[in-house]
């Protein structure tokens, strides 16, 4: 299931595809905007983001063998409901 997807089957309940792909731009644009600000995001029934960010570690070079350092990046993390499952 991808955007279009949610989309289309939200548009059922909504009065058109248009209005329908806007709501759904709409709440990811929200949900990307409070993980930017550090935010955790949590969606009762289904689970929760949170954006970390992963520290400085070494790597290595498989065609070369030479150590590197790989730098912190930012990722987001999703955590299930204890009932996402149940339902």
């Amino acid at each position: 299931m991808n955007k279009n997807d949610i989309a289309k089957a939200l548009s059922n309940i909504l009065s058109s595809k248009k209005e329908a792909d806007n709501a759904v731009n709409a709440v990811f644009e929200e949900i990307k905007s409070a993980l930017n600000n550090g935010e955790k995001v949590v969606i009762t029934g289904f689970g929760s983001f949170n954006m970390i960010v992963t520290k400085t570690k070494k790597g290595r070079n498989p065609k070369t063998g030479e150590t590197l350092l790989i730098s912190p990046m930012k990722k987001t993390r999703f955590k299930q409901s204890k009932d996402f499952f149940d339902k």
